[in-house]
This record gives structure tokens, C-alpha cells and sequence, in this order.
């Protein structure tokens, strides 16, 4: 039988076959997807082939094939600094919740999950949440990112889950596509996506006031299928998100900015730092690209992964390198 993940709880997932039953089902001994090191063989949104057994009149499926993945998208493990997390996999859009405050969402996260979702070859809508509640300076925060983001050609919305704002246009973005809502803990995913999909009911939780961080309410990553012809998988909130496996050389390739000038630098391996005749360097210093972008390159070319935050943004607006 064939059919998707649609939860992982560790040990079980839970499986819609093609016919739309739901099957609880295991593994068949030990997977290891070649060239991926990884905490989670099987992961949300995967295309599996599964057997049927029944025991003790109970029926559960045991996984034996895992299809080719379109696309998924990794973070490093929490413990594991070798090992990574598979979050998702065959992903069509992927929709990252970016709060001004309350709880802040870094310049420095911001660009890291866009460089591996370039990587990775995953389409991302930035959704600045929460815009019922901004302060005027909060405001002015968010209408600089965002200009600073749709330049290098990011879609952004501007979205308020509880006044309902902005979510008509997220819905249309759905449509037909299996998508995915990430972002810190706090951000607002799942009174979002009860929004969008009121039937739901995820659970929702308030923002820890002593350190201005989201609880927990997502456990585990699951998929929903929605009213609209869409599916959605919520996933937990990310505190960091360290890059994986990435050359030196490749990491401007995900910048799109950065990429567009590559030809034009003096060296075709310029790692856009000391070396002469830099078009990225130029192009910074004409202020024709964003500071925080080159800062958080920086970063990552770096391997300062603890760093998630740290605000590079308000270090960039006031930058007179």
C-alpha cells in the first residue's frame, strides 16, 4: 500500500493511504537514507510503501519503502551536533512567521532558514504576524524588513491571526499545495492556522512574559488537510537553526543577492571578505544591499551558530563600515 506521513511521534507514524484511511504504522528494521545523517529516518510529509499486519486483532502498517523526496528541509539535532533533524519533507511553499517583538524573530534566524530553504530548493513567504499589535516603532521595524526582503525578491504578507487580516491572501497561497508554517516558539503558527482553518482547534498558548519566548504548544510535526484543497504541516517552534553542511563557497549562492553579483566579483571563488574587486563589497558600500544580509553571511561563513539572538538587524540600520 502506498500513502503520506502525516505524523511522527518517534517511534510510530501515522500514515493516510492512498484510499484515506488512517493507519498507525512502524518501521521495517533500520532505515538509513543514503547520504543523510539523521535523528528521524521518516519524516512528515513523506511518500511511503507499507504492508498490513494484524495481531491480537489489531491491524498496523510496517514501512518498508520510502519514495524519492522531492524536497525537505533539515535543522540541526538539538543534542546531536553531527546528526540532523528532518522537519518536513515534499514541501510546496513554506511560510515563515516573522514577529517585530513579542517575541522578536532576528535578522540573523530570518536569513539562516532562508539559506536553507534556498539550499533545499523550497519556496518561502515571509508573514510578518501580529501587526494588530505594533507600536509605531515596531511598525517602522517591519516595513524596513520588509522592503529590505522583497527587494531581493521575497514574497511578504502582512497578517493579524486575530483580527483576521491578511489571511485571505495566505489562503490563496495554499491553495493546491502542501505548506508549511515554521518560525519561533510564540510567533502566533497555530492561532494562525486555526485562523485559516478554524475546525482545528490547535492548541494555542500565551508568551512567556520573564523571557519574552513562546511556549511549546506543537510536540511534533503534523500534517492537516484543510477545507480548501490545501494541506498544512504545523511543526514546533525552532529556537535556533544552525546551517547544515554547507561549503564555504556555496553559502553566497543562497544568498540570491549575493548570487546575482557573483560574476561580476574579480575571483569566481570570492568569498566576498578581503578580496579585491568584490561586487558584493561594492554594492555594500553603495548601500545598495542590506548590511544585516551580509552580516548574518558573515555569521554563518563564520559557523557562529549560538548566535541566534543576536539582533544584527539593529546593528545593520546604523552601520557605517
Amino acid at each position: 500500500m502506498k500513502g503520506i506521513v502525516y505524523k511522527s511521534t518517534g517511534s510510530w507514524y501515522s500514515v493516510k493511504s492512498e484510499d484515506g484511511e488512517f493507519y498507525d504504522c512502524r518501521i521495517k528494521g533500520k532505515f538509513r537514507i543514503k547520504g543523510i545523517k539523521s535523528t528521524n529516518p521518516i519524516a512528515v510529509g513523506d511518500h511511503v510503501q507499507f504492508e498490513l499486519e494484524t495481531t491480537n486483532d489489531v491491524t498496523t502498517g510496517v514501512i518498508d519503502i520510502i519514495e524519492t523526496r522531492k524536497n525537505y528541509i533539515v535543522r540541526k539535532s538539538v543534542n546531536l551536533s553531527k546528526q540532523v533533524h528532518i522537519i518536513a519533507s515534499n514541501i510546496d511553499v513554506v511560510f515563515l512567521l516573522v514577529t517585530i517583538d513579542n517575541p522578536v524573530t532576528t535578522t540573523s534566524f530570518i536569513d539562516r532558514f532562508l539559506v536553507t530553504a534556498e539550499a533545499y530548493g523550497i519556496k518561502t513567504v515571509l508573514v510578518f504576524n501580529k501587526v494588530d499589535t505594533f507600536s509605531e516603532e515596531a511598525l517602522d521595524e517591519q516595513l524596513y524588513l520588509q522592503y529590505i526582503y522583497s527587494q531581493i525578491g521575497y514574497e511578504c504578507l502582512r497578517v493579524s491571526a486575530m483580527t483576521g487580516k491578511g489571511i485571505e491572501e495566505v489562503k490563496e497561497r495554499m491553495k493546491g499545495n502542501v505548506s508549511m508554517f515554521s518560525g519561533h516558539s510564540g510567533v502566533g503558527k497555530s492561532t494562525l492556522i486555526n485562523a485559516i482553518e478554524p475546525g482545528l482547534n490547535l492548541k494555542t498558548a500565551e508568551i512567556s512574559q520573564q523571557h519574552q519566548q513562546g511556549q511549546h504548544t506543537t510536540t511534533f510535526a503534523e500534517m492537516f488537510d484543510l477545507s480548501f484543497d490545501a494541506q498544512i504541516i504545523d511543526t514546533p517552534g525552532i529556537r535556533g537553526f544552525g546551517i547544515v553542511d554547507m561549503e564555504p563557497q556555496e553559502v553566497g549562492d543562497y544568498f540570491p543577492e549575493f548570487f546575482a553579483l557573483k560574476d561580476q566579483c574579480k575571483f569566481n571563488n570570492c568569498l566576498h571578505r578581503e578580496e579585491p574587486q568584490c561586487a558584493v563589497k561594492d554594492a555594500l558600500d553603495d548601500d545598495l544591499l542590506a548590511w544585516s544580509r551580509y552580516k548574518s553571511y558573515i555569521q554563518i561563513l563564520d559557523g557562529e551558530d549560538e548566535n541566534y539572538r543576536t539582533d544584527v538587524y539593529k546593528d545593520g540600520r546604523n552601520q557605517d563600515e
